[in-house]
């Protein structure tokens, strides 16, 4: 699997703990005003991190319950069920994301966080086979994703 780099972001400090992994969403109104926020704001919307280190630097914060922690992240692998033509290691794919049927126990796996629709992500893992058969007669694999 390729390592990807780190950044250096702020991350609420009851968060702030490594192997976290989580979706950015943007700022909130009460970030217009501060003076750090260009360290909070630097990663991109709806992607997934993970944390891998926790810096010792410290800022207060209107958002976060005892202020913002530096910390390093790297893009989060997404697990996710696709076509199973798709799924070779090194791929570039767009996954499909046009099932809707939410009570699908597979549903999350199929339209999992952190993927944007039309974006292309590469197949960085085949995990396996899919544990449930897809009521569209799809063959599916479990796979990492990682955005291209």
């Amino acid at each position: 699997m390729t390592e990807t780099k780190t950044k250096v972001t702020l991350m609420g400090t009851v968060l702030a703990k490594p192997n976290v992994e989580f979706i950015y969403e943007g700022e909130v109104a009460e970030c217009e005003t501060c003076k750090v926020k260009k360290a909070c704001h630097n990663l991109q919307k709806g992607r997934k991190y993970r944390i891998v280190t926790v810096r010792s630097t410290h800022h207060d914060c209107a958002v976060h319950l005892n202020g913002a922690t530096a910390v390093e992240v790297m893009e989060a692998p997404i697990t996710a069920l696709i076509n199973a033509d798709m799924a070779m290691i090194n791929s570039k794919i767009k996954p499909e994301l046009s099932c809707n049927k939410s009570d699908c126990r597979s549903f999350p796996l199929c339209r999992p966080d952190g993927v944007t629709d039309g974006e292309k992500y590469i197949v960085v893992d085949v995990l396996g086979n899919a544990s449930d058969i897809c009521d569209k007669g799809r063959a599916l694999k479990l796979v990492e994703l990682r955005p291209a």
